[in-house]
């Protein structure tokens, strides 16, 4: 069983997470979403609480495959997609497939070299290594604006402003994921290009967003690089926010989901 939040009614706007994160990570943003469209936020298969399913393979391209079946099956036809991190590439390749009407994707992966490649790869995996060694530690570390700013840092611009529940909840997803080493290897083949064929992404809204206080897919090389990639995107600095910027600034995030939402309906 597929585990999801599903809230509100209208256009569906579908939310995807990053490797070792979980549908909540969206929270700080779903009722500002909610109050005007469908909101769909999934964890993956092998992520948060969804078990691994049979014939998925973890990463950009595979759980793309997965998603546009699954949206198929449960007759969710040309959603907006939002994505974090992986789940930004996730959304990309349902841009390009044309399975989107719109695409908000934070900080997507793929538009790295080998060395930020490796450093992110390097960061994640240090992450779940301190979740699963710490445990109740970290658990208690995090009750405490000074434990959530040195635990919490390299992910947030704004580590304090995450609860210390959301925190724990997070640790936990991350120290329990299945589908994590498997997703981090396949980082391995995901290089993004100007020379790949954009697809439908050109027919569509795309924005691509990134944190500058980004330290897991670096803001000042990777957003270089994505401008140089996907030129037809709007690409948007999102000023004091961390590689997740929904606690930081959810105002602003929910407003350029909304605006692609709405630049789609003009589209039509």
């Amino acid at each position: 069983m597929i585990s999801l939040e599903r809230r509100g009614s209208g256009d569906p706007i579908v939310l995807v997470h990053g490797i070792g994160s979980r549908w909540q990570c969206f929270e700080p943003i779903l009722d500002r979403l909610a109050a005007t469209h469908e909101v769909i936020a999934i964890d993956l298969p092998g992520f948060g609480a969804s078990p691994l399913v049979d014939g998925v393979d973890p990463g950009p391209r595979g759980y793309a495959t997965w998603l546009a079946g699954w949206l198929a099956d449960n007759d969710i036809h040309r959603p907006h997609l939002v994505g974090s991190s992986m789940g930004g590439g996730v959304a990309l390749e349902l841009g390009r497939q044309g399975v989107a009407s719109s695409v908000t994707a934070f900080s997507p992966v793929g538009f790295w070299a080998r060395p930020g490649l490796r450093w992110t790869q390097g960061v994640v995996t240090g992450l779940r290594g301190a979740a699963r060694a710490g445990g109740p530690v970290l658990g208690r570390l995090v009750d405490h604006p000074a434990g959530r700013a040195v635990l919490l840092s390299s992910m947030f611009g704004h580590p304090t402003q995450v609860s210390p529940d959301a925190a724990r909840g997070d640790l936990a997803g991350l120290a329990g994921a299945p589908a994590f080493a498997a997703a981090r290897k396949d980082f391995g083949s995901y290089f993004l290009s100007p020379d790949d064929d954009p697809g439908a992404l050109v027919d569509i809204a795309v924005t691509i967003a990134w944190g500058t206080r980004d330290v897991v897919l670096t803001h000042r090389s990777q957003s270089a690089r994505a401008r140089e990639v996907l030129q037809t995107a709007r690409h948007v600095d999102l000023a004091g926010c961390g590689h997740l910027p929904f606690s930081d600034n959810p105002a602003t995030c929910a407003r350029l989901v909304l605006e692609d939402v709405a630049a789609a309906k003009e589209k039509r």
